[in-house]
């Protein structure tokens, strides 16, 4: 396929990279609008930034208030520094996690547009790519959310070193090398997964487009510029935690090669189908492997839609390209003309981010919210002061719905059941944490949750009850009630505060 020059922006972009920006911004104004609270988590990311933050910003060793032992700082740690700063300046943690991540989906849909701008040589093709991104509900969901603090900004930054190393298997320019190495460093300080995602890509760009000595020696010089960009964290790490704390890690969240176990799930499939019709069509080898290698290596399905959205621009283009409709320019008043099929595509990015704003506008109004749940509300944060404020700093807590990720850093104290961060304790901590959580999540009277706690030797000073309906893992779950009657009526525990939104037991001594 014909490319652009490797010139990142040029005024000619400007109404192509402004169409996929505006879709970006239309996405994060319906997300604002809909969500008056971040969805998801984002209080551990928090508690780590105020850890580095009351440290003189030396990396902790172990963050305390998630489960009795805490768990132990190996987050790559970019973008703690950065939110440690914010915070020191005195920036609102809810309004951190509401508001930073827009600035890093936006800030990604740059990258996304040039790579496929320049694979397919076409602006058009770049702004169906961003507008692909900025308006997908899987993609949205993992960054535009509370997580986008670390993932949205991981996100761009491995975005950014694809760019850079398209540019450095295909036409050798060095200053791609320079900036591969300086964003692939960022990502591998940001993120694991999204560091692999930028290796595997690394790897297939060689493999397919290129499979030269000097190729390989670039993308090698790309790959250890990277990592000496990181080595001072990484060397942090192994001497603190020493290397089993990163082996342990990767035997979590669906490991490497998950995605098998998502394979023929329908919306994961098409990026598949594009890749298909472009290997048919034009030959194209090198998105078809990408495809694949996105949906079978990594369990999250946002890497293959990322993937997705470039295959998209260029599929897009290319069936343009074969209508012969759209050949020759139209008339404009006065003496200008336009090409038509500038025209079309204006026309289609156009209604694509109508239809995709109404649908996002949609689904993040629904009472479930598929895509972007709120595990905090004015009832959680008021419960939360209430503990910080009049329960012991050592005072232990299980808290039975997604509110509990927020818990240890809005009330200040320390959660016994929950997943986070014990992914670096490895994986039989987290499986175990992970059931554990869920079981109790699920328990509708105070004799199951008293069972499921002592399976783990969990013996909490305080339970937190959700009342009406709450979510877990983000999925809804059914609506409070008899929970509530059986610890009232249990001898063992009594009512220390409520509230029209929240319940809590305290333990009879």
């Amino acid at each position: 396929m014909s490319r652009l020059a490797p010139v990142p922006i040029t005024r000619d972009d400007a109404p192509w990279l402004g169409a996929a920006l505006a879709a970006g911004l239309l996405a994060v104004v319906i997300y604002l609008a809909t969500n008056p609270y971040p969805a998801y988590g984002a209080g551990l990311y928090l508690r780590i930034a105020d850890a580095v933050a009351a440290g003189g910003y030396a990396p902790p060793v172990r963050i305390p208030g998630y489960t009795a032992e805490g768990v132990p700082f190996a987050y790559p740690p970019l973008q703690f520094y950065v939110l440690a700063v914010l915070l020191d300046l005195g920036a609102n943690p809810i309004t951190l996690a509401r508001f930073l991540p827009s600035i890093g989906i936006l800030a990604a849909i740059v990258p996304v547009y040039l790579l496929a701008r320049d694979y397919a040589g076409s602006p058009p093709a770049g702004a169906a790519a961003g507008v692909v991104v900025a308006l997908n509900p899987q993609l949205l969901q993992w960054h535009v959310s509370a997580g986008g603090l670390v993932r949205a900004f991981a996100f761009c930054y491995a975005l950014t070193a694809i760019y850079a190393g398209y540019h450095v298997f295909d036409d050798g320019s060095r200053r791609a090398v320079a900036v591969g190495a300086l964003a692939f460093g960022a990502t591998v300080l940001t993120h694991p997964t999204y560091s692999l995602f930028v290796v595997v890509t690394y790897l297939l760009l060689w493999g397919v487009r290129d499979r030269s000595l000097a190729g390989l020696t670039r993308g090698a010089a790309v790959g250890f510029g990277g990592a000496l960009v990181a080595s001072p964290w990484l060397g942090w790490l192994t001497s603190t935690h020493g290397i089993d704390v990163l082996t342990g890690a990767a035997g979590t969240h669906g490991g490497i090669g998950g995605g098998v176990a998502t394979v023929g799930v329908s919306t994961t499939l098409l990026p598949l189908f594009g890749a298909a019709y472009l290997l048919v069509a034009r030959r194209e080898y090198f998105l078809a492997a990408w495809a694949v290698a996105a949906e079978l290596l990594f369990a999250q399905p946002r890497f293959g839609f990322t993937v997705g959205s470039v295959v998209a621009g260029v599929a897009a283009v290319d069936v343009a390209r074969r209508v012969p409709s759209l050949e020759g320019r139209l008339s404009l008043p006065g003496d200008g003309t336009v090409e038509r099929r500038a025209v079309a595509a204006a026309a289609c990015l156009l209604l694509a981010s109508v239809a995709g704003g109404g649908y996002l506008a949609y689904e993040m109004t629904l009472p479930s919210d598929p895509s972007t749940p709120a595990f905090l509300d004015d009832e959680d944060v008021g419960a939360m002061a209430w503990a910080e404020a009049e329960t012991r700093p050592d005072a232990t807590f299980v808290v039975l719905d997604d509110a509990a990720e927020w818990f240890p850093t809005m009330a200040n104290r320390t959660i016994l059941i929950g997943p986070w961060g014990v992914e670096w304790r490895g994986p039989d901590a987290y499986e175990m944490q992970l059931a554990t959580f869920e079981a109790v999540s699920h328990c509708d009277g105070v004799d199951c949750v008293e069972r499921e706690l002592s399976r783990v030797d969990a013996d909490p000073d305080y339970v937190y009850l959700p009342k009406g309906a709450y979510t877990v893992r983000g999925e809804s779950e059914v609506t409070f009630g008899s929970l509530d009657h059986s610890f009232a009526a249990s001898p063992d525990w009594e009512r220390a505060y409520e509230n029209d939104g929240v319940v809590v037991y305290r333990a009879v001594e």
